[in-house]
């Protein structure tokens, strides 16, 4: 291998293994014709630069993209973006200029807004980060909020910010834009009286269920109601109630008319929102001439953007907005950083229908007409007036300009700092590609010439054009002898030392493992493992056939049977450990020397296991009694093994046994005598204690004895396990009552408990069972109560033990157990699922229990034992008493397959409905009951992709700069 190599050159792979095979190892990369931008992993700054009349983006910060959707569309409301660059702030006046070394940090909302949309108006970036905007909001941006709700609270904000404003164009602007008229209209059946209550609006929120075009929707806001019955309406010219209609009349509508489709709807059964996923149909032209009180308006109105929900779920999917553009009439759709223009200015919302799964009970997609439109995941249209006014041409006043500017101009430096990047990298890449060519050329040794070994990985590394190679270091590959390990040439490359004088000048390291590197004596070594493993085999098949032949005589030895039965795998293991001691015996190997301590166990761990033939040594070192584990063997045979196992233990055939052992058996075998005589002494003796028969209670107090004693029930258990197995368990020679009593000598239980939930930790014993109690075992404590009946009164009767009650143990002992219920880490709760009876099969072999009924049967009198006996529909559940309900629900869910929001719990007749409650704190303790009834599922309902959110309590935007704080 060493003189004639023979080079692999039409491999497909590299020959792992081989160290002669060059193929395969990263040179593809350098060879034949080289594309620049293989040379850096640096993206090309200029796709991050804005192209010509194109949209800026918005960074997503995680969970933002509601809003980003929002302040593009309002980006594209020109009066909106005209007013607020106009909107002056406290520290500079607008058109004033702000000082160069000062970096601009926006105070106010609506320097924010008016910075942000400055740069999406004349920013060179692709897109633009919003977090100040954000933050100054106060918004988490990694939980998603109600669009909606955003949409009310932020023009509501804005418009209290803007109030303060000199200028009336910018002061009054939300109210022209956003703001119309309405009223409530009431009038009496009976005098015709009509009662008027004007309000403003900013949108309309329209129901959906049950509708299918935007204009049914319109026409439910507006309907007449009727007031009759309880609900009647109190006239005032009537001077008492009366039957009555009330309705809604549109008094004026605003330039910009915002319809919010009531997609997300409170459900009052679960407690939580759900998304109606019915298509809506809206056209492009809504003429509200019909709806409106006064008829001689313009009132036609051009559709400017949808907003869109993606997804099935109310507490999740994701956000984007189709606008359109009001100076070109072109279609964009705004996702984020990605910004996409429809083609032929028309609206298309075909593709983000299909994102949704639709549920079973979903309808197809209705076709639409021209001009027309259909969705499923709109949740808010919006229409601007018709108007044959020219569109606004907005500019930045020169003071936001000089931001915009200074932005675009730190743009610039990263994209030059980015193309200088690339350009280096370009240019190493080049140098290198020329080096690689030359030495990768003359990298085979030639047969004859000298060499060197050199690592695989690091050859690798070189030709990765990403990673500049370290020094090399060949310590890895190295033996006890400082020399190279034959086992690690599989991993090596056998190279020109002409290429390895370039790369150990160039990169430094070693040690150098040129023609003499390889180690002469761990080859030998490995040769002679080698041998005797192939032996290994051949000795095999002559052990196995001697083990056949029958010993006679004395000239045999003992083995153990299961040594005879592993001893080939124990051999082969020993020599496995000759190998591996060779190869780990340089603490260098592998670059990782072997921790002490590691070590020191590992040999503790390797010590404990039997080496062959121990396993019929005797605790004293000599040959076990037991014949059923030892066979003896021919002297051929174990010439053979002891071959193997050189310091074996021997034992000749005609050795004696252990004489300890011996001993030790006789004593064992009298033992077991005198226990099961002992056993059938106390069984005779206390026959009904052991049987548990005809036992007296507490509760219903037997009339022929007015004096019973007291033992624990742990002794009495014990007591019985010897009695049936006196062979195996130890025998019981003393009764503790000690357990039952408190450091003072005062009982722990009242008579009370001891009826009821403490029964189950005493055994009640009979007077003349306690004479013959004291008899068999030696007696720490005497605990006795006794019954006294009042003279002539022998119905009532008062009951004392000796030794009495100790209070103040007995308080704290109820203390703890109290603390131990609530502060419990691991307990088994059960969840009983109630099924209504009315939806039950009427053949059922076993009625299932209602709600009340099963409360009742868990409030009886029935003890109930320390194991709970589960009953059908019941799962036994693994709980903490610090872990929520949220989480128990979770649980449950996967249990039963109930969705949180669908589960309505109950323990004791308490409902348990605060999720955010620790399981300790509602009463929930170690074997309690939990009743699941659960809802039956609603059509429609949003999915349980997000559970763990529906499961949190929904606070919105409590704590944000949208309500003040």
């Amino acid at each position: 291998m060493m003189d004639g190599p023979s080079w692999c050159w039409s491999c497909r792979r590299n020959c792992r293994g081989n160290p002669n095979c060059l193929v395969g190892i990263g040179e593809h990369v350098w060879l034949g014709e080289i594309d620049e931008n293989s040379f850096h992993n640096i993206d090309d700054p200029n796709c991050e630069r804005r192209k010509k009349n194109a949209f800026v983006g918005l960074t997503n910060l995680g969970a933002t993209c509601y809003v980003n959707t929002f302040l593009q569309m309002w980006f594209l409301n020109l009066e909106l973006r005209q007013a607020l660059y106009l909107c002056s702030s406290n520290e500079h006046a607008v058109g004033e200029s702000i000082p160069k070394d000062k970096d601009y940090e926006p105070q106010t909302i609506c320097e924010h807004l008016q910075y942000l949309f400055a740069l999406l108006q004349n920013s060179k970036r692709r897109y633009i980060d919003p977090s100040g905007f954000v933050k100054a909001l106060g918004l988490d941006t990694g939980q998603q909020q109600d669009a909606q709700e955003f949409s009310k609270l932020f023009m509501s904000l804005l418009e209290d910010t803007l109030s303060k404003q000199k200028n009336p164009d910018v002061r009054n602007i939300v109210q022209k834009q956003f703001c119309g008229e309405y009223a409530y209209v009431t009038v009496c059946n009976q005098c015709g009286r009509e009662s008027k209550l004007v309000s403003k609006f900013y949108e309309l929120e329209l129901n959906i269920q049950g509708h299918k075009q935007l204009t049914d929707c319109i026409t439910e806001f507006l309907k007449e109601e009727k007031l009759e019955g309880d609900n009647r309406y109190f006239c005032e010219t009537c001077q008492s109630k009366q039957n009555a209609t009330r309705k809604i009349r549109l008094l004026s509508l605003p330039c910009t008319l915002n319809l919010q489709l009531m997609r997300f709807v409170f459900d009052r059964q679960t407690g939580h929102k759900k998304k109606l996923n019915t298509y809506i149909g809206f056209s492009e032209l809504l003429d509200m001439e019909p709806f409106m009180e006064q008829k001689n308006g313009v009132y036609v109105y051009e559709l400017s953007a949808v907003l869109i929900h993606r997804g099935v779920s109310a507490y999740s999917g994701h956000y984007i907005a189709h606008v359109k553009d009001p100076q070109t009439g072109e279609w964009y759709k705004f996702n984020d950083e990605d910004i996409e223009k429809m083609e032929g200015k028309k609206l298309q919302l075909g593709i983000e229908e299909d994102l949704a799964e639709p549920s079973k009970s979903q309808t197809r997609k209705p076709k639409c007409g021209k001009g027309t439109h259909c969705s499923r995941n709109a949740y808010m249209l919006v229409y601007r007036l018709q108007t044959r006014e020219k569109s606004l041409t907005v500019e930045v006043p020169a003071f936001l300009q000089e931001l915009v500017e200074r932005d675009n101009c730190k743009f610039e430096e990263w994209c030059n700092e980015m193309a200088e990047m690339r350009k280096q990298s370009v240019a190493r890449g080049k140098i290198k590609h020329e080096e690689v060519k030359e030495l990768y050329q003359r990298l085979p040794a030639e047969a004859g010439s000298p060499y060197d070994f050199i690592s695989l990985e690091w050859l690798q590394k070189w030709l990765d054009e990403s990673t500049p190679p370290k020094p090399i270091d060949n310590t890895a590959c190295l033996c006890s002898h400082g020399k190279l390990h034959p086992d690690k040439i599989c991993i090596m490359k056998r190279i020109s030392e002409y290429v390895a004088d370039f790369f150990y000048r160039r990169y430094g390291g070693g040690p150098r493992l040129n023609v003499k590197a390889l180690c002469k004596d761990c080859v030998v070594e490995r040769c002679r493992i080698l041998r005797l493993k192939n032996q290994l085999n051949e000795d095999y098949k002559t052990v196995t056939n001697l083990l056949k032949i029958t010993v006679k005589g004395s000239d045999g030895f003992w083995v153990g049977k299961a040594s005879l039965r592993s001893w080939r795998q124990l051999a082969l293991e020993q020599l496995n450990e000759q190998d591996e001691d060779a190869e780990h015996s340089n603490g260098k190997l592998n670059g990782n020397a072997p921790n002490k301590d590691e070590a020191n166990e590992e040999k503790r761990e390797e010590e404990e296991e039997l080496n062959f033939n121990e396993d019929i040594v005797c605790p004293h070192g000599d040959l076990c009694i037991s014949e059923n584990e030892r066979r003896v063997v021919s002297k051929e045979a174990w010439k053979k093994l002891k071959q193997y196992f050189p310091k074996a233990p021997e034992f000749p055939n005609n050795k004696e046994c252990c004489s300890q052992c011996k001993i030790l058996e006789r004593e064992g075998e009298e033992n077991e005598a005198l226990h099961k005589m002992m056993a059938s002494e106390q069984k005779t003796s206390l026959q009904n204690l052991f049987h548990d028969k005809c036992r007296p209670c507490l509760g219903n107090w037997p009339q022929e004895t007015d004096e019973l004693y007291i033992v624990s029930q742990f002794f009495v258990e014990e007591w019985r396990k010897f009695v049936r197995r006196p062979t195996r368990c130890s025998p019981v020679s003393s009764l503790g009552n000690s357990a039952l009593l408190c450091p003072h000598g005062g009982l722990m239980f009242t008579y009370a408990s001891m009826t009821k939930e403490d029964s189950k930790l005493i055994a009640l014993i009979w007077p003349s069972e306690w004479e013959r109690i004291q008899k068999l075992f030696v007696v720490d404590h005497v605990i006795k109560i006794t019954r006294t009946r009042a003279a002539g009164e022998p119905e009532s009767a008062l009951y004392s033990s000796e030794p009495q009650l100790c209070p103040e143990c007995r308080e704290g002992l109820l203390c703890q157990q109290q603390r131990d219920l609530r502060e419990y880490t691991q307990a088994t709760i059960y969840i009983h699922k109630v099924v209504d009876n009315k939806k039950s099969n009427g053949g059922a072999k076993r009625q299932k229990l209602s709600h009340q009924s099963y409360i009742s049967y868990q409030k009886q009198g029935i003890r109930r034992s320390t194991r709970h006996r589960k009953v059908r529909g019941e799962k036994a559940l693994l709980v903490s008493a610090n872990q929520t309900l949220k989480e128990l629900k979770i649980q449950i869910m996967h249990a039963f397959s109930v969705a949180p929001f669908d589960q309505n719990l109950s323990i004791n007749g308490k409902i348990l409905s605060d999720d955010t409650a620790t399981l300790g704190s509602l009463g929930v303790i170690p074997e309690s009951v939990i009743l699941l009834k659960a809802d039956e599922p609603i059509a429609d309902y949003a999915a349980m992709d997000d559970v763990m959110q529906v499961c949190m309590p929904e606070e919105g935007f409590k704590g944000t700069g949208l309500l003040g704080h």
